[in-house]
This record gives structure tokens, C-alpha cells and sequence, in this order.
């Protein structure tokens, strides 16, 4: 068997010395990706009733920060209550003036306290996390051991997403064209990170062990969760294989807060599946899984 040559694509492309935009090549995020940084139109965030006020999307990002808010309301923890605001990022929404003065970097979730004085801004999925389980003193082990091996897998799932979503989700995907070495690429690496989840899991009920964490639920949304989701590559790299990753996502998605934290700031065509913005509690009485 010989290698067959690859072309560059297209034929003639060779790298410019300095980088520079070329035209839109489309694709879903072509129109609002941009080299530079900064709000793009004034857009004041809305504020709620509730202390904690989040902006966010249903992404498996956005996923991850209604799933903890929810287990820490379960939990009892009712300084958790909040409110979540929809910033749609296929129309541009984090872009908008407000929600760039609470994340910089554009990109959701975002998170402001107003139980802080001054009122504080958290920004970054995994700091969001981290400063939630810190405030209320849940799902983040107090020992030395249990807390490093919490952060390891929290710290793990935030280096490894950018090749599942950026990567092979992008090229799968959004991507305008399909470029079979992108996607092999990924796909390769995305497969190695489910053999490391499912070798470690085959040991420990949960990720930092015998606890449930913000790890399990940083990395829940993203392995295997996008891959069965927004990306649905699942059977292209034939996720089922994955026996012992499988029981763990499973048993967690059967959390009833996980059942509810998945669904905020979600959109869908179908009508009584998913909460573009949740107020209250009783707003998941409206879907047709808690009505």
C-alpha cells in the first residue's frame, strides 16, 4: 500500500509570510469571525431578580454552568438561585458592548454576582466553576488529594474541548468544505481523549473518584455529550465502544439536575424541549420533560 500525495487546497495556496483576512468563506461562523477584539455594537445586559446572573448559551460550555447551578439548588444551596440570559452566538450576541465589559474575550458563558461589593465578574467556563463550588462549598473536595485530582480533570476537560469543538466539530460540521486531513486529525485525537475518559472510569465511579464534582460535570457535556449533540459525530468515531466513558455518562445524565441544567438557554425547533432563559424554578414546568 502506498500513500497517495496530497494537494494543497487549494492547488496552488503557500502560506504568506505575514497572515492577513481574506474574503468570507462562509460556513456557520464565517460572517461574525473577526482577528480583532472588542465590542461591535452597544447592547446593555439585561439584569434579573436573582443575585447570580448569567449570560450564556446552550452550548456544551454553557451546559456545564446551569448543570452546577441546578445540582447546587438540589444540594440546598439557595444563594445559588439565578437567572439565565440567552446571547445567542450564531446572530453575534457576545459581541454586544454589556456583555464584552463582562467578558473580554467574547465568549460564553459569562457570569456576574451581585452578592459581591463591589459587584463581581467571572468570566471562563472553568473559573465560573471553580468560583461557584468555592463560594458554596460544594462538589470540590476539602482534602489535598481529592481537590488536586478534581482540578486535574477540570483543567484536563479545558485543554482537550478546543480539539472536539474547534477541531473535529468545526471541520465535521460548520466547516464550508470538508477537508479529509483536518477531520482525520481531530478525529484521531478526540478518539484518544475518549480512551483516556474510558480507562480511568474503568477504575473510579466518577472522575476524581468516589465523588461526584464540577469535573464530572465539566467534562460530561463535552465526552461524550457534544458528540452525541450539537457536533453528531458520535458514530463516526464510534463512541459505543466506550463501554465503561458510557456508564458514567449515563448515570449522570439521570441526574434530575443535570436533566434540567442541560436544557437552559438551549434553542431548538421543537417547542417544549428546551428553556431559551430560566427565571425560576418553575420555569421548567413549560417543557414537556418536567411539565
Amino acid at each position: 500500500m502506498t500513500d497517495t500525495p496530497l494537494e494543497n487546497e487549494p492547488a496552488d495556496y503557500v502560506p504568506a509570510k505575514i497572515w492577513s483576512p481574506k474574503n468570507n468563506y462562509g460556513g456557520t461562523f464565517g460572517s461574525i469571525n473577526r482577528p480583532d477584539s472588542g465590542a461591535r455594537f452597544e447592547q446593555a445586559l439585561p439584569v434579573g431578580k436573582h443575585p447570580l446572573q448569567l449570560y450564556s448559551q446552550g452550548t456544551p460550555n454553557g451546559q456545564k454552568i446551569t448543570i452546577l447551578l441546578e445540582e447546587l439548588l438540589a444540594a440546598g444551596h439557595e444563594g445559588a438561585e439565578y437567572d439565565a440570559w440567552l446571547i445567542d452566538i450564531f446572530k453575534g450576541d457576545q459581541f454586544g458592548s454589556g456583555f464584552v465589559e463582562i467578558n473580554p474575550n467574547s465568549k460564553i458563558p459569562a457570569l456576574v454576582d451581585h452578592s459581591a461589593d463591589p459587584v463581581l465578574r467571572v468570566f471562563e467556563s472553568g473559573s465560573i466553576m471553580f468560583y461557584l463550588a468555592e463560594k458554596f462549598g460544594a462538589f470540590l473536595p476539602t482534602d489535598l488529594r481529592g481537590r488536586t485530582e478534581t482540578m486535574n480533570w477540570l483543567m484536563w476537560q479545558m485543554g482537550t474541548a478546543p480539539f472536539v469543538g474547534g477541531g473535529l466539530g468545526h471541520f465535521y460540521a460548520y466547516a464550508p468544505l470538508k477537508i479529509e486531513y483536518a477531520i482525520d486529525r481531530y478525529a484521531m485525537e478526540v478518539k484518544r481523549q475518549l480512551h483516556v475518559l474510558d480507562t480511568h472510569l474503568a477504575r473510579h465511579e466518577f472522575l476524581a473518584g468516589d465523588d461526584y464534582t464540577i469535573a464530572d460535570m465539566a467534562v460530561w457535556p463535552w465526552h461524550p455529550g457534544s458528540l452525541y449533540g450539537v457536533y453528531n459525530t458520535h458514530e463516526f468515531v464510534a463512541v459505543e465502544e466506550y463501554q465503561h466513558l458510557l456508564r458514567w455518562y449515563k448515570a449522570i445524565g439521570e441526574r434530575p439536575a443535570v436533566k434540567r441544567g442541560r436544557v437552559v438557554n438551549r434553542l431548538s425547533d421543537t417547542p417544549g424541549e428546551f428553556l431559551r432563559e430560566r427565571h425560576d424554578r418553575r420555569d421548567f414546568a413549560t417543557l414537556d420533560e418536567f411539565g
